[in-house]
């Protein structure tokens, strides 16, 4: 039977990929700021896993601050650190794009009542977890921070070893790096102003994110 010529037209165009969904992708990309701790790929918990590195990756150069109202550790570490930002960040300032900080490392760690912020520039993401009972479980946690304070004590602490012969919480620093570690570590009235963080895993009991004028 012939085909009418409007008919031959449709059956001969190449099927036309629909487009972008763009509800979608930005719905994607919003979600992507706002998840708090991921780790990126297998290849960094595997590494991370075994002790190679602590946050071997190009950080963003905008700290975020984590307040707690305690955290306990079984196998910690701490030693120096430098982290790098890409090339010509619009966020290195005069730092020259590197951030000494200090690397704490907990093999396990649970944390009560965490707040986590980041200012995105006069507005502050935050999230809390932990305070519900529940606290924040972390295995295999580094975070890497210019400051920190609170109220600190530990079991069997080494002090002044050098970082790349420590095994407490299977991540080794480089050789020669002053550091310390202990069997465990309990902090209260926690504070960190950190530029990175990774863990193996990290589970986030009753998660709350919101927008808000202050931080932590």
């Amino acid at each position: 039977m012939a085909m009418s010529e409007e008919a031959a037209a449709a059956a001969e165009a190449p099927d036309t990929p629909p487009g972008p969904r763009r509800g979608r992708v930005r719905l994607k990309r919003t979600a992507l700021m706002a998840v708090p701790a991921v780790v990126a790929g297998g290849v960094l918990m595997t590494l991370t896993a075994q002790g190679v590195l602590a946050a071997n990756f190009a950080i963003s150069g905008m700290p975020f601050t984590i307040t707690a109202d305690k955290l306990d550790g079984k196998g910690f570490e701490q030693f120096g650190s430098l982290d790098h930002m890409i090339p010509k960040s619009p966020n290195q300032g005069n730092t020259g794009g590197q951030v000494l900080v200090a690397v704490s490392a907990i093999k396990n760690a649970e944390i009560t009542n965490l707040c986590q912020s980041v200012d995105l520039g006069g507005i502050n993401l935050v999230i809390h977890a932990g305070d519900a009972g529940t606290p924040v479980s972390a295995q295999d946690l580094t975070t890497d921070s210019d400051l920190l304070s609170g109220d600190a004590s530990f079991n069997n602490i080494e002090i002044g070893g050098d970082a790349s012969t420590y095994t407490k919480a299977g991540v080794k620093g480089n050789p020669g790096v002053f550091g310390q570690q202990a069997d465990t570590v309990t902090m209260t009235h926690v504070r960190q102003h950190n530029y990175a963080s990774t863990a193996v895993q990290f589970k986030l009991p009753n998660l709350k994110l919101s927008f808000s004028s202050k931080g932590c």
